[in-house]
């Protein structure tokens, strides 16, 4: 049976842990809620009353904490998440203030308040993290809303007390590729993307990315940074639908495609304490910049490119619901008409925007990568060649009609892949030189292929449900099913593919794995032992996928091939091992491995998921933006001397019969 399940990464409590483990990691922002809640305790103490807390998704019960430090008489922490309440309860009796915080195993929406309810009184201060990337994607509105409707006092102090969004009109070929499919250049012919696409507003769902690694070399401003809206949380929060639109003049000429957004907290009524999510470069001196991973940047796609020129006079409009932001744009001329009729929310008719993912589109864009591929197609296609393709929504088949192969097939994996790449074929006119067949691979017969034998199996590979590299090995499977339809002389493409590692010191993602001990003077050490309990699953014991090129590092040791998998052969019976060692070239703390695949589509041409530059001097890695790599992270960081005394030592061993990569590493003299 080949169905790709042995290659779908099963969820631990490792990465729900990792997002409340973060908050408590970033120092800054936990020294600015700090002074938010001494301020509004304060405040509240300075009118003579008594300080009653709500505390909504207190997580580690840091905040709760926090604020009874500060002098408040009590506070109600709301935690929905039992693991999660029931860590919080014991930090809060390691530290103390059992008798002051009591723990409620609730949704918010949930919380009684009264003689028998959970809340005895309504509070005067409401403490909450209930933000993400998007500012309001976690539920943040609704659970204010209710708040104020039910749990709190009317005029309370509020921590943080504001927020408010920024956003910046920008062009950006890197990031509007993530977005909308581009013209391929193929041997003298052209592909082009099927018009309902480029009509398309495209998927709804915010792209969240580290903005500070986008480089301003890589976009062009066509408007300051803007001020789109504030919340004031301390008075009644509406969930409604809204709009709010700022005016600016153009700065430049260009393509309107893109909008960058953050935000920030006020944690207090006259601004003074503030903590924003601003990337790096908007500041005076980059380096300053706070790291933050739970809560980063947004970029919005505008549902159509169009054209300004510098001096124009435009209004950027930006409208939510409850749980979500959209952007548009246009000329101020058309405000009044936009008033009676606001931007609708962006909805994918095109079904290509949910079949591939932002990532997905950059690659399939990434024109170096796809000239790579015609190559190597080139070189294998023979006038009477007979392709099948093996990937998920691919322009593989496509290519190889343009290149002349006689006859080409493609199984895809669903119904809705099926449809677009049958928008592509219709859109190029080429609906007959391809056929498409939705069918499993074990599953293919002679008779589904017209009788034909396969001269040439190609894949990318790709697949949608792969998380870590190696799961698209699943294409070895897939050719070892079809290994009775291939001709005895067949072309496999790629011909092989290799896992590669180096060890690594991160610039800052090692602060996900980190203890975080004692945190603004508290204890939360129960928290620490927690996660490392959650490391004990199998899963949490491997490499778990992350964007690298987010999130910088150096190279400690050389990048170094360490398996092999021949493609033109079938998946052995039996496991293929591997064992080594890399000396350490570099000093530096190692906080862990990198690990990518290569794929080799001939003998000298390859294609590489993870680095794809050479290393610099320093160590300084680039990345592939297209795939996630995996990363091995080390229990405790080793310091490396770079003398090549200490040595990065590795076993890999893999598993024909689950697909998995076992792999263990340690250091040595």
């Amino acid at each position: 049976m080949v169905d790709g399940s042995q290659f779908k990464t099963v969820s631990s409590p490792t990465f729900t842990l990792n997002l409340k483990h973060q908050f408590e990691a970033e120092c800054l922002k936990n020294e600015k809620y700090y002074q938010g809640i001494r301020a509004a305790v304060a405040r509240v103490m300075a009118r003579g009353e008594k300080v009653f807390v709500l505390d909504i998704g207190t997580g580690t019960g840091l905040l709760s904490m926090m604020a009874i430090a500060a002098g408040a008489d009590f506070c109600y922490a709301v935690e929905v998440f039992k693991p999660m309440a029931e860590a919080a309860q014991s930090i809060v009796e390691k530290n103390g203030f059992s008798d002051k915080i009591k723990i409620i195993n609730k949704h918010s929406t949930d919380v009684t308040v009264g003689p028998d309810g959970d809340m005895q009184v309504k509070a005067n201060v409401l403490i909450t993290e209930l933000f993400d990337t998007e500012l309001i994607g976690e539920g943040a509105l609704p659970s204010y809303e209710h708040a104020h409707q039910n749990l709190v006092q009317d005029g309370c102090e509020a921590v943080p007390h504001r927020a408010t969004v920024y956003a910046q009109l920008v062009e950006s070929e890197l990031l509007w590729s993530w977005a909308q499919l581009q013209p391929v250049e193929v041997e003298g012919g052209r592909l082009v993307p099927p018009p309902a696409v480029g009509r398309c507003a495209g998927a709804h769902a915010v792209c969240d990315v580290q903005l500070s690694q986008v480089s301003p070399s890589s976009f062009t401003p066509l408007s300051p940074v803007c001020t789109m809206f504030s919340v004031d949380f301390s008075k009644p929060v509406s969930s409604a639908f809204q709009c709010h639109s700022t005016q600016f003049v153009a700065q430049s000429d260009g393509r309107a495609q893109v909008v960058l957004s953050w935000w920030d907290l006020h944690m207090d009524p006259g601004g003074t304490i503030v903590c924003t999510m601003a990337p790096s470069w908007t500041y005076s001196q980059p380096k300053r910049a706070p790291w933050r991973d739970h809560w980063m940047q947004s970029v919005y796609f505008l549902p159509t490119e169009s054209r300004v020129t510098e001096g124009d006079q435009l209004s950027l409009t930006v409208c939510h619901d409850d749980y979500s932001l959209w952007y548009s744009l246009q000329p101020n001329s058309q405000q009044d008409t936009q008033a009676e009729a606001p931007p609708s929310r962006p909805c994918c008719t095109c079904q290509a925007h949910l079949v591939w993912t932002r990532s997905r589109f950059g690659e399939l864009n990434d024109r170096r990568r796809t000239e790579s591929y015609v190559r190597a197609l080139h070189s294998v296609l023979r006038d009477d060649g007979v392709c099948l393709a093996v990937s998920d929504g691919s322009l593989l088949p496509v290519i190889a009609h343009m290149l002349g192969a006689r006859k080409v097939f493609s199984l895809e994996n669903s119904r809705m892949s099926k449809q677009v790449v049958e928008q592509i074929l219709e859109a190029n006119a080429m609906s007959r030189g391809v056929e498409l067949l939705e069918v499993r691979p074990e599953q293919l017969t002679r008779n589904d292929l017209r009788g034909e034998q396969i001269s040439v199996l190609m894949g990318e590979p790709y697949f949608s449900t792969s998380l870590l590299p190696w799961h698209s090995l699943f294409f070895w499977y897939c050719r070892t099913a079809l290994s009775g339809l291939l001709r005895p002389d067949a072309a496999v493409l790629p011909g092989a593919a290799s896992l590669h590692m180096l060890a690594v010191e991160f610039q800052d993602l090692w602060r996900i794995r980190a203890p975080c001990g004692n945190c603004e003077g508290f204890d939360v050490s129960p928290m620490d032992e927690m996660v490392q309990r959650s490391l004990d699953f199998r899963e949490s014991r491997e490499a778990e996928p992350h964007p690298l090129w987010e999130y910088p590092c150096r190279a400690l040791t050389q990048s170094a091939a360490v398996m092999t998998f021949n493609f033109t052969q079938c998946v052995p019976q039996q496991p293929i091992s591997s064992q080594g060692s890399l000396p350490f070239i570099r000093t530096g703390r190692c906080h862990g491995v990198a690990l990518w695949m290569e794929y080799h589509l001939t003998d000298d041409i390859t294609v590489s998921t993870g680095l794809i530059g050479p290393i610099s001097e320093q160590g300084d890695c680039e990345w592939s933006r297209h795939r996630k790599q995996g990363v091995y992270f080390f229990r405790s960081p080793w310091q490396s001397p770079g003398d090549g005394r200490r040595q990065v030592s590795y076993s890999f061993t893999f598993q024909p019969s689950s697909g998995d990569i076992k792999m263990d590493f340690s250091i040595t003299a």
